[in-house]
């Protein structure tokens, strides 16, 4: 930017650095509203099924519709961005999302509620790649892009512990229907900001067309890979429906793929996924997205069945890890990160992610806050907090910004399917193990049902100590050494035309 006083010259229009970072504060509120409605209805169900009387077997699906829609849209809404623009998108987004919430919030019955639900993931889908979109676009000098990615990156984190607290107070003091009242005031929030911050970026060349079969076929692939491991969670991996479900997902992804081969306006460029850089971040972000979901899951449940915390007291106790995690974000983006590049500080996430989940098995019914959950808690988060920035950052550097909408919208897949791929298998582990327990010790008293359940948490930790090994291998195989990539914070691009020749960099 030669000046920074007024508007810039790249090809994002966007101007003043004060408008660039007030730019980020509105796409991080429209992240955070998205991550944070993933967690915060889960607070709220108890009370939404005891007003509007669905059933158990029912009661999936208020999670469920919204994971589906979210899931098997995301790319198609990270592709609109790019077509018809980000500002537009973005706001369209935000408008829909508040709606669908406003919808879901006056439910008068089950099937409204799901609608609702249903609507909330669609227009999330086009809202979360879209945010991600505007950050790449807008932040194009390495040292801003590096800070920004970093609070971006430490909102995605947080935002599903932050929901578990909003969702517990707002359930605990008011009504579980302002659960979804509240995207309400956060979207008005944000649309003001969108039209004041947020600056379309200038078109060159033609228009390009959607890939339809594309869209149709990943669409498809990702409702079935999401919907087969939501199948698996509640009826088992014996059902037919599970595999069958998986399968066709895994035939839709090689179709897409070879369409993606020969289509003239590809949906998604596999240059985008193969390169090696992107390929690892992506990974990284999809196992850590396992993890992660799982921790929540079942620390939560450790919290209010075995401990008997509040809602309140759940979220609360998750407020150490968020700091953790947002202080481990700053400092890896604008210390650690221009030093040791990716290759070193994902990694260095993930074996601390592993440390954390195994110092969580050793939780039982006695375990103290301040002894036993807080320091694996912290530990936790302070290694999400380096994996997160790192692998969003490294995932959307170099692309094509035609294509910065549809690479955004990877990250979220990744995030997404990691995290119904880690729900789905640590449940059914975790349900295993209790059954088991509760098999091998009789007769089943309320101290064996108990010890069953902490046994069954433990299981799960143990897999997610193992997904983070896993990802602490993996990443430090697939990430470039610091001289054969493209550097992240210390080179001197200064455009984004700069970003876009970087893109053959990369893919060597």
């Amino acid at each position: 930017m030669a000046q920074t006083s007024s508007l810039s010259s790249d090809a994002t229009g966007v101007p003043a650095p004060s408008r660039r970072w007030w730019a980020l504060a509105t796409v991080a509120l429209a992240q955070l509203m998205v991550v944070l409605d993933s967690t915060v209805v889960n607070i709220a169900l108890p009370a939404a099924q005891a007003d509007l009387g669905f059933t158990n077997g029912e009661r999936q699906w208020v999670v469920t519709g919204y994971s589906l829609a979210f899931g098997s849209l995301l790319l198609l809404g990270g592709r609109l961005s790019d077509l018809i623009g980000r500002k537009r998108t973005f706001i369209i987004g935000l408008i829909g999302f508040a709606g669908a919430s406003a919808l879901g919030g006056a439910a008068t019955s089950f099937g409204m509620l799901i609608g609702a639900r249903v609507l909330q993931g669609a227009f999330g889908a086009l809202l979360a790649p879209t945010a991600l979109a505007v950050l790449t676009t807008t932040f194009t000098v390495p040292k801003e892009r590096a800070r920004a990615f970093g609070i971006f990156g430490a909102i995605a984190g947080a935002g599903g512990a932050f929901g578990l607290l909003l969702g517990g107070f707002l359930t605990q003091n008011f009504d579980w229907r302002w659960n979804l009242y509240i995207n309400v005031f956060i979207a008005i929030f944000g649309v003001i900001g969108a039209v004041i911050f947020v600056t379309s970026a200038k078109r060159s060349g033609p228009r390009p067309k959607l890939d339809v079969p594309g869209t149709l076929l990943v669409s498809a692939a990702l409702f079935s890979l999401v919907y087969g491991f939501s199948n698996a969670e509640t009826d088992g991996w014996g059902s037919a429906l599970t595999w069958g479900f998986l399968a066709a997902a895994g035939v839709l992804l090689i179709a897409f793929a070879l369409w993606q081969r020969r289509a003239t306006h590809p949906l998604l460029p596999l240059s985008i996924i193969l390169d090696r850089n992107r390929g690892a971040a992506f990974s990284s972000v999809l196992i850590s997205g396992a993890g992660m979901f799982g921790v929540f899951l079942f620390v939560t449940y450790y919290l209010q069945i075995s401990l008997h915390y509040t809602p309140v007291q759940t979220g609360l106790a998750f407020l150490p890890m968020i700091a953790m995690l947002i202080t481990a974000a700053q400092l890896s983006t604008n210390i650690f990160l221009r030093r040791f590049g990716p290759k070193v500080m994902v990694p260095f996430g993930m074996i601390l992610a592993t440390i954390a989940m195994a110092y969580l098995t050793h939780l039982d019914v006695t375990s103290t806050y301040a002894a036993d959950i807080l320091p694996p808690l912290m530990i936790l988060g302070f290694g999400i907090g380096s994996i997160m920035p790192a692998s969003m950052q490294t995932a959307t550097l170099g692309v094509d910004l035609r294509f910065a909408g549809v690479a955004s919208a990877m990250v979220n897949t990744s995030q997404q399917v990691g995290g119904s791929i880690g729900t789905a298998l640590l449940n059914t582990l975790a349900a295993t193990a209790a059954t088991d327990y509760l098999a091998a010790h009789v007769p089943p008293t309320a101290a064996v049902a108990a010890q069953a359940a902490i046994h069954s948490y433990a299981i799960a930790y143990w897999w997610g100590a193992a997904f983070f090994a896993f990802g602490a291998i993996l990443s430090a195989l697939l990430f470039r050494r610091r001289g054969q990539g493209l550097s992240l914070s210390t080179s001197h691009t200064s455009s984004a035309q700069n970003l876009d020749d970087a893109a053959p960099v990369m893919a060597h």
